[in-house]
């Protein structure tokens, strides 16, 4: 699981990148436009997947201060 919340949180950066600098939204592409039930699955994913990231804030595993 949290792999996958790395990826998507990866493919979330990797858009927003595009869209600041190119004004190119590639899930929108992907997908359909911004507005399409896939692009809005995908961009619910990637949100969901941040609030699931929140956790590695707080992980002590391997913490070294």
């Amino acid at each position: 699981m949290d792999t996958l919340a790395l990826i998507l949180v990866i493919i979330g950066a990797l858009n927003w990148g595009l869209i600041s600098l190119f004004r190119f939204d590639l899930v929108a592409t992907l997908f359909g436009g911004s507005a399409s039930a896939l692009s809005r699955i995908v961009y619910g994913l990637v949100g969901l997947a941040g609030i699931y990231s929140f956790k590695f804030l707080f992980d002590d595993k391997e913490r070294v201060d």
